[in-house]
């Protein structure tokens, strides 16, 4: 089992944990903002599993009817987090409205609160880990599950500190106000990890840090070669796919072509271990005297 598998695991660990105490805090006061706070919850189980099951997809190997590998999957599990989340907010914002219609004062609100407080706490940690671990293993899939726990943990705060108002006030609204707040950010949240993962299916290009460190090491690294042009490059996941066309000396063998051709994969693989790179060998009268320019 990969480091990647056994995170999502753990979110779903971690989530359930969450869940059961965010309930408990809800049945104990009957807060709609606690309870709001429990049905995002839901969705972080219900994402965990899908990405658990993305994560697994996309580490299968090639084979004939995916011979670029199945590593969009990640794409599509974050795609329908962000929908999940989405559907999470409109649940709560109708509980909100009913709320505001009928507001009423909170029972054993003290000991509720320190239920979901400690959810939280719990939550926050994970949510590192998500976020780290997500960068570090470039899984789309943990660090869209990472971000959608941080928009939960700052929201929880918030409803926390509403509530805590709404006790010391009297002011019975202010608990539906607060669902609707949360409610408001989620779909938010739910936006960003949309938006960030349909750039991911559309095949778009790594970066532009990145892709100058890639031009430069084909700079460094092409001598013997004229021009690197066409320079093209998508991520999938931990995956980065390079192409491009490199022009040389018409006369020289198929063999220093080809050396050439491996010294640049092998130092693009150093900086990029999980790099895919396809190189199209031209003669010298292709140059377009553009992209890279090696001598």
């Amino acid at each position: 089992m990969s480091r990647t598998e056994r995170i999502a695991i753990g979110s779903i660990v971690i989530g359930l944990v969450v869940l059961g105490l965010k309930t408990l805090a809800w049945r104990l006061t009957g807060s709609v903002a606690l309870m709001s706070d429990a049905l995002e919850s839901i969705v972080n189980v219900a994402t965990a599993l899908a990405a658990l099951i993305a994560i697994r997809i996309a580490a299968r190997p090639a084979d004939r009817e995916h011979p670029w590998g199945h590593h969009k999957a990640e794409f599509f599990s974050a795609v329908l987090e962000g929908v999940m989340i989405i559907v999470a907010a409109l649940l709560i914002l109708r509980e909100a409205w009913h709320g505001f219609q009928n507001p009423r004062m909170l029972d054993a609100p003290l000991g509720g609160l320190a239920i979901n407080m400690a959810a939280s706490a719990l939550n926050g940690i994970w949510c590192w880990v998500l976020i780290t671990r997500g960068r570090l293993l470039k899984s789309p899939a943990l660090l869209a599950d990472g971000h959608h726990l941080l928009s939960d943990v700052v929201t929880s705060v918030g409803v926390v500190i509403g509530v805590a108002l709404a006790i010391v006030t009297g002011w019975a609204v202010l608990d539906p106000a607060l669902a609707a707040l949360v409610a408001l950010n989620i779909l938010w949240s739910g936006w960003k990890v949309m938006t960030a993962s349909l750039s991911g299916l559309m095949d778009e290009a790594v970066d532009a840090p990145t892709l100058q460190e890639i031009r430069s090491i084909i700079s460094d690294h092409a001598t013997g070669a004229i021009e690197a042009h066409d320079i093209r490059t998508r991520h999938a996941g931990p995956k980065t796919f390079i192409d491009f066309h490199l022009v040389v000396d018409g006369t020289i063998s198929v063999n220093a072509a080809h050396e050439i051709c491996d010294r640049i994969e092998a130092a693009l693989k150093r900086r990029l271990p999980e790099a895919m790179i396809s190189i199209h060998v031209e003669p010298e009268h292709k140059a377009k005297h553009s992209g890279v320019v090696v001598i």
